[in-house]
């Protein structure tokens, strides 16, 4: 179980360092996130660092800079880090510097490549140490033959992020891995590693960017990282060591979370990013794992049945998946267990 741990003080003076998602946690495309902006400010003024993290590897750093200002933020560019940005430092630590690296991605990619002390090329022809495929829609079948061509004559493969699919205004639509598959399909060569979440590369990379060069990069026990998203943000942070802090501003809704297997579950859980600036609570559970409590919230469970005395209660929420993680360590179902409806809107 993780979701036990309680702070006397606020989460973001119990920790140093924010790695914070971006869409659904700050912003819904073009829109701000409610009580968002506000609440990063106040995590600042009490001495939070703030580091913005994202799969998106075509966007360039200062045009989300210059997003988040538009929401009232504080942000420099250096403090957005993407899959890009990551991709291009972890191709850095695998070949010399100069060395040539077939990019197959937009021209943020292509920079950071550049940026790294690396040579950028296009052609297989151009014999790269290493290939670096990211997504951007003007992606070709061309471009996909290069790298595939690359990789079958040894090239080290490696790619920004495995995202089967990304939500476009026309619907959903093919993302990074289903591009990817088609270079492995060709050459059966896998890629050596990913620099996008669930990977936590990207929290790895981000702490050392934020130290600047000038100091230690702050420690693990004290860096939060923070997202929408179980499968992405929280399983990243589970794999690398990182506490995690779920948002309900996003994909994520209460019975995923009360349903989450172990490598998906968050080490708190808050309606939206108000709950940054506040102390997280205790919770209790019972000898025989039929009742918790959190703050004046209880939850119970009795002949496969959960209950709650506030579905309107974050608290609530919070106690219930501790009944029903405990209830999965021991081996139950708890997919046939009937689970209550939560209203946890903003």
């Amino acid at each position: 179980m993780t979701l036990l741990k309680a702070t006397e003080a606020p989460l973001s003076q119990t920790y140093s360092l924010a790695l914070l998602d971006l869409d659904g946690v700050v912003y819904r495309g073009k829109d701000p996130v409610a009580f968002a902006s506000e609440s990063i400010r106040q995590a600042e003024h009490l001495g939070m660092t703030i580091e913005y993290t994202t799969n998106n590897s075509s966007r360039m750093q200062s045009v989300v800079a210059d997003q988040l200002r538009g929401f009232g933020l504080d942000v420099e560019p250096w403090q957005v880090i993407t899959s890009s940005v990551v991709a291009a430092r972890m191709v850095s630590k695998h070949v010399p510097q100069g060395a040539k690296v077939l990019v197959v991605g937009a021209e943020h990619l292509q920079d950071e490549v550049g940026k790294a002390g690396l040579t950028p090329v296009q052609y297989a022809s151009d014999h790269p140490t290493a290939v670096i495929q990211g997504w951007f829609p003007q992606m070709t079948w061309q471009m996909l033959a290069e790298a595939s061509f690359a990789v079958e004559n040894g090239a080290m493969y490696f790619v920004t992020n495995r995202d089967l699919t990304i939500p476009r205004e026309a619907g959903i639509a093919p993302g990074c891995g289903s591009m990817i598959q088609a270079v492995i399909n060709a050459t059966g060569v896998q890629p050596i590693a990913s620099a996008g979440k669930p990977e936590s590369a990207m929290y790895d990379e981000a702490r050392e960017l934020a130290a600047q060069g000038d100091t230690e990069p702050v420690c693990k026990a004290r860096s939060l990282a923070i997202g929408d998203r179980l499968d992405t943000d929280i399983e990243a942070g589970n794999r690398g060591g990182y506490d995690s802090l779920a948002v309900l501003t996003g994909v994520t809704n209460p019975t995923e979370l009360m349903c989450a297997p172990k490598h998906l579950r968050p080490t708190y859980i808050v309606r939206d990013l108000r709950g940054l600036n506040e102390a997280y609570p205790r919770i209790d559970v019972d000898e025989a794992g039929t009742r918790a409590t959190c703050a004046q919230a209880q939850a119970s469970l009795t002949h496969r049945r959960l209950t709650v005395n506030d579905p309107n209660d974050v608290n609530a929420l919070r106690a219930a998946c501790a009944l029903t993680w405990q209830a999965a360590d021991s081996g139950q179902d708890v997919a046939a267990f009937a689970l209550p409806e939560f209203s946890l809107g903003e």
